[in-house]
């Protein structure tokens, strides 16, 4: 089985067809700019634009950075809040005549994770943070997921965690490297605190300099880089289209 999975960033919205079974990309990813401002009508003119591209005619999943329970959108982070209040599955469904299914996009990354990436032999809570833009979280219990939990704005030394600990930080924030992973680390034990996860899965594309940096990271709780990093919210939106996902 195939689905095309939506992945809608702050800066870009990729896509690309994803074979079910084994979580591979059936075609080169696709990334677009978000538009500015990032409104509902505008974006999906970007979503016409990545169906044209691939003559998509088939099942679409659609990871969105924001809570979303049952297609609709609760809140906006990084998006235009014009999409707070939409039933964005039914919009879309209705406009393109093909199955939608909407999730919350560090969601996404973690069912790819939990499927055939880092999570997949890991019991207990697991908890995978996306690190990149913000923070993004997705907690899972014996593989069950626990959807919409948003960790990074827990608030964190008196503001949201991902304005102190994000990886932006790094390009747009003039932190180093590894200034950044001792905030990280600040922040992953403050989590460990609070919810006692098992094992940390770091996600996001500063998860390829791991090694960099993973000397600065101490918890109880293993901690290790995602599989997947950048692809993984592609992968996870077309896997959501599998309603016993999420």
């Amino acid at each position: 089985m195939e689905a095309l999975g939506i992945d809608v960033g702050g800066s870009g919205v990729k896509a690309a067809p994803v074979d079910l079974d084994t979580g591979e990309r059936l075609e080169t990813r696709l990334r677009i700019a978000t538009p500015q401002p990032s409104t509902p009508e505008a974006v999906y003119a970007v979503f016409d634009q990545l169906i044209e591209h691939y003559r998509w005619d088939g099942a679409i999943g659609c990871a969105l950075p924001s809570v979303v329970r049952s297609g609709v959108v609760y809140t906006a982070a990084n998006i235009d809040d014009g999409w707070i209040g939409r039933d964005v599955a039914t919009e879309l469904t209705e406009r393109y005549s093909m199955p939608v299914s909407v999730v919350n996009d560090a969601d996404a990354a973690g069912i790819a994770e939990q499927r055939f990436g880092e999570a997949r032999d890991l019991n207990g809570t697991v908890l995978l943070l996306t690190l990149g833009t913000g923070i993004g979280s997705a907690m899972f219990r014996d593989g069950a997921l626990l959807p919409n939990t948003e960790l990074g704005h827990l608030e964190f030394k008196g503001m949201d965690a991902e304005h102190y600990a994000a990886a932006r930080l790094v390009d747009e924030g003039g932190l180093k490297r590894r200034e950044w992973a001792v905030r990280l680390n600040e922040y992953l034990n403050y989590v460990e605190d609070v919810l006692s996860p098992d094992h940390f899965i770091l996600g996001g594309g500063i998860s390829k300099k791991f090694d960099d940096y993973s000397d600065l990271l101490d918890t109880t709780a293993t901690i290790r880089p995602a599989r997947f990093r950048n692809r993984a919210g592609i992968i996870g939106a077309a896997l959501a289209t599998e309603k016993e996902t999420v």
